[in-house]
């Protein structure tokens, strides 16, 4: 797995169940996309780590279960992402 530094990065979240299209805004903008299997993909910019943990609470507090999150860093075009996915995960 990769080592991101905690600034600016492209961030993809995967929840169960598929959420509205209007929940793209509470989620600060990101973008929602439904996936086979029943999940929704949550992808776009994240300023920091601060607000990754924001996006993580707002999962939390929906009650959502968080399936998988990966990291790539931007200014690294073709870099591997960093993930974490699985059982036991978060």
């Amino acid at each position: 797995m990769g080592r991101h530094t905690g600034g600016p990065a492209v961030w993809t979240l995967r929840v169960d169940g598929h959420l509205d299209a209007h929940w793209s805004a509470w989620f600060s903008g990101l973008t929602l996309t439904h996936e086979s299997g029943g999940t929704t993909r949550l992808t776009g910019m994240v300023a920091d780590q601060a607000a990754v943990h924001g996006l993580l609470a707002r999962i939390r507090d929906l009650g959502l279960t968080l399936v998988s999150a990966e990291v790539s860093d931007p200014s690294e075009p073709g870099r591997a992402a960093a993930s974490a996915t699985g059982p036991g995960f978060p």
